[in-house]
């Protein structure tokens, strides 16, 4: 199936996963290119988003999966000159790699202090992460439970990037399980509450298989 690598920056982060589809699927039409639908009696757009990004997220690595009723030229031009500023087509794939073989993705989360990094923060951190384990609160549809993150931490490296920020460069899986890396953040703030951030954000910046290449 055709792929779609693209990026999500600026305003458009604050744009939901449901509502990056619908934008995508205009995108589509407006390009001139008709979507494949399903059948049945609720046809849908044969389009599909690897990974959905939470709300406030940047990303540089995204995959969206589509299906064209006739075989046609899309290049990232054709689709970029009617997609809003923000969301921006990288590259089009004629084959995607079976989703299942995507294992890992590699994170940017950037912890910044207003009044100034506290000192050897950095250093804590490091050895927060070098525990036995690290167990944190998760919430699903399912309920509260109890989850040592460590094992879905494939890499890390804490620097210090300058005098506000420091900076927990990730590799962390993906999917089954999957370590959102917001909980990254999550472990500073339980664990070492005096060097709570005052602002986090977070960016994608590469997916990856189970050898440590990208994915596409």
């Amino acid at each position: 199936m055709p792929r779609l690598v693209f990026e999500k920056t600026g305003d458009s982060i604050w744009i939901s996963h449901l509502d990056l589809m619908r934008v995508f699927q205009r995108a589509f039409r407006r390009a001139g290119l008709l979507l494949k639908h399903s059948q049945g009696f609720n046809p849908r757009a044969i389009v599909s988003i690897a990974l959905p990004l939470s709300v406030g997220v940047e990303s540089s690595c995204e995959l969206l999966d589509f299906e064209l009723e006739q075989p046609e030229p899309v290049t990232p031009e054709r689709l970029n000159a009617v997609l809003p500023q923000g969301i921006r087509v990288l590259d089009v794939l004629e084959n995607g790699r079976k989703l299942k073989e995507l294992t890992h993705l590699r994170a940017r989360v950037t912890l910044t202090y207003d009044h100034g990094v506290p000192e050897h923060a950095a250093e804590c951190i490091r050895t927060l992460f070098r525990r036995e384990s690290l167990v944190l609160e998760k919430r699903s549809k399912k309920g509260v439970s109890q989850v040592d993150i460590l094992p879905m931490i494939a890499k890390l490296e804490v620097l210090q990037a300058d005098d506000d920020t420091i900076v927990l460069d990730a590799a962390v899986c993906a999917q089954n399980p999957s370590l959102n890396p917001q909980q990254l953040a999550a472990a500073v703030e339980c664990y070492l509450p005096e060097l709570t951030p005052d602002t986090v954000t977070i960016r994608r910046e590469e997916v990856l298989d189970t050898e440590g290449r990208i994915f596409r």
